[in-house]
C-alpha cells in the first residue's frame, strides 16, 4: 500500500500543506522528513507515540527520516497547545532530558539498518550558534507581527499573555526546517496538528529564503471516547520509560482500551495490516466479551515500547491475574506488578489485623464496610478467600515474604508491600 493511502487508512493525515505535490514528489524520489521533539521532561509519554510511529512507517516505506532533538527550542519553551507559560529550564537540566529521549527513540526508530539507517540531529548545535543581529536581519525579517498573531499558538495566548520568548519560538521552528533543508536536502516536516502554525512557518520561510517548495504533514492530536484525556489515568501520565511506568502498568492502560477506540488505536499505534485489523474488528463484533483488539493492541504496543519479552511477561502476569492463578507468580513477575504503582507499605510490624488492612490499603472505606465485604466472600489475599473479619495478617502470608495482593470482588487489585 502507498504509503499516504496507508496514513489516510489509518486516520494519520491531518493536514498537509500540498497534497497532490506531496504526491507527486513521493512517486518521482525518495524524500526525506522530520519531526522534532523537544525535551520538556525527563521521558517521552505515550502520545508522542503518534508522530514517532508515523515517521517509522515512512522509514519503513524507503524514505530518510531524521528525528530531531528539541535542545535549543526545549530551552525556550512551545506556547502550543499550552494556556500558560513554560517554566523555562535549566541548560543542563535540558540536555540530560535530550539523552533520555534519544535513547528511548532509538529503541523505536532504527539508525543501524543497512539500507535505510534513520538519522538523528539536536537544533542546538545551530541556535546556539546564533548572532542576534545576523539571525534578525536574515530571518525576522520574514516574519510580519500580523503573520505571527494569526497562528492559533500565539492567537489563544493573546489575552492570559505570551511573552517575547515563546512569541518568538515559531520563527525558531522554521529556521530549524530551512537549516535541516540545506543540511540534508529535507523536503518535509510532521508533527502532531497544534504544531500546524509552526510547522506552515518553515514552509514559508523556505519559499522566501530558498525559492523551493517544501511539505508539512499533521497527525491528529488522540482524543478518547469518553472525553478522557488521552495518556492519563488515575495514577497519572503513562510514559514510555519502564522506570517511570512499568512494563505491565503500560499493558494494562492499551488492554483497558475504551471499545469504542480500540479500532482506531490499533490502526494509529500498531504494524497490523489493513486485513489484520479487519479481522480483529469482525471478531470483535461476533464476541466482544473476547476482548481480542484490546488484547492485540496491548500486546503490539508494549513490544514496540519494551520489547517482545517484557511484553510477553506483561500479558501472562495479565492472565495470571485473570484466573486468579497467583501462587505461580515468580518473584520477577511480582517485582513487575508492584513497579512504580500506587501500594500500601507496612513497616516493623510482625502481623495485622484483616479490617486494619483493609481499610489501611483502602480496599474498603471504613471498618463497617470492611467487615460486610469479608462477609460476603468477596476479600481474596494471595488467592485465599477470608470470611472470617477477625483474621491476624502474617507477614509470612506474603508471597516471597513481602508481596500481598488484595482483591476484591472480580476485577479490584490492591497492592501490600510488606518490609
Amino acid at each position: 500500500m502507498d504509503i499516504l493511502d496507508d496514513l489516510q487508512y489509518r486516520g494519520l493525515i491531518y493536514q498537509v500543506s500540498n497534497l497532490e505535490g506531496l504526491k507527486k514528489e513521493l512517486k518521482k524520489r525518495r524524500l526525506v522528513l522530520y519531526c522534532g521533539f523537544d525535551p520538556t521532561a525527563d521521558s517521552l509519554q505515550v502520545g508522542n507515540l503518534v508522530p514517532l510511529l508515523t515517521l517509522k512507517r515512512f522509514q519503513e516505506a524507503g524514505h530518510q527520516i531524521i528525528v530531531l532533538i528539541g535542545g535549543g527550542t526545549g530551552l525556550i519553551g512551545d506556547p502550543s497547545g499550552k494556556k500558560d507559560e513554560r517554566i523555562l529550564n535549566p541548560e543542563k537540566t535540558v540536555k540530560k532530558w535530550g539523552s533520555l529521549f534519544k535513547k528511548q527513540i532509538e529503541g523505536l526508530i532504527d539508525f543501524k539498518r543497512k539500507d535505510n539507517p534513520a538519522l538523528i540531529d539536536d537544533n542546538y548545535n545551530w541556535l546556539a550558534k546564533i548572532k542576534t543581529i545576523d539571525f534578525l536581519r536574515d530571518i525576522g525579517k520574514h516574519f510580519t507581527i500580523p503573520y505571527m498573531l494569526a497562528k492559533d499558538a500565539v492567537k489563544m495566548r493573546l489575552e492570559s499573555g505570551i511573552s517575547f520568548t515563546e512569541f518568538n519560538y515559531m520563527v525558531l521552528q522554521a529556521y530549524d526546517f530551512l537549516c535541516l533543508f540545506k543540511k540534508y536536502n529535507c523536503q518535509m516536516q510532521i508533527g502532531g496538528s497544534d504544531q500546524w502554525g509552526n510547522i506552515t512557518a518553515g514552509i514559508d520561510l523556505i519559499r522566501k529564503k530558498e525559492e523551493k517548495e517544501v511539505f508539512g504533514l499533521t497527525v491528529p492530536l488522540v482524543s478518547k471516547a469518553s472525553g478522557e484525556k488521552f495518556g492519563k489515568t488515575e495514577t497519572g501520565t503513562i510514559w514510555l520509560d519502564g522506570q517511570k511506568t512499568s512494563p505491565y502498568q503500560f499493558y494494562q492502560f492499551w488492554v483497558n482500551t475504551d471499545d469504542r477506540d480500540v479500532i482506531q488505536f490499533l490502526k494509529y499505534f500498531t504494524f497490523l495490516s489493513k486485513e489484520e485489523i479487519n479481522n480483529l474488528e469482525k471478531s470483535f463484533q461476533k464476541n466482544p466479551e473476547k476482548r481480542e483488539p484490546q488484547k492485540a493492541l496491548a500486546k503490539e504496543v508494549t513490544a514496540l515500547v519494551h520489547g517482545k519479552e517484557m511484553s510477553l511477561m506483561a500479558e501472562m502476569i495479565s492472565q495470571k491475574l485473570f484466573y486468579n492463578d497467583f501462587k505461580s507468580f515468580s518473584q520477577k513477575e511480582l517485582e513487575m506488578i508492584f513497579k512504580n504503582i500506587p501500594l500500601t507499605v507496612i513497616e516493623k510490624i510482625k502481623n495485622i489485623d484483616l479490617i486494619e488492612l483493609l481499610v489501611k490499603a483502602k480496599v474498603c472505606s471504613s471498618k463497617r464496610q470492611a467487615r460486610e465485604d469479608i462477609k460476603n466472600g468477596i476479600i481474596f489475599i494471595n488467592d485465599k478467600a477470608f470470611k472470617d473479619s477477625e483474621m491476624l495478617i502474617r507477614q509470612g502470608d506474603c508471597f516471597y515474604g513481602k508481596y500481598l495482593i488484595v482483591k476484591k470482588g472480580k476485577k479490584n487489585y490492591y497492592f501490600v508491600l510488606w518490609k
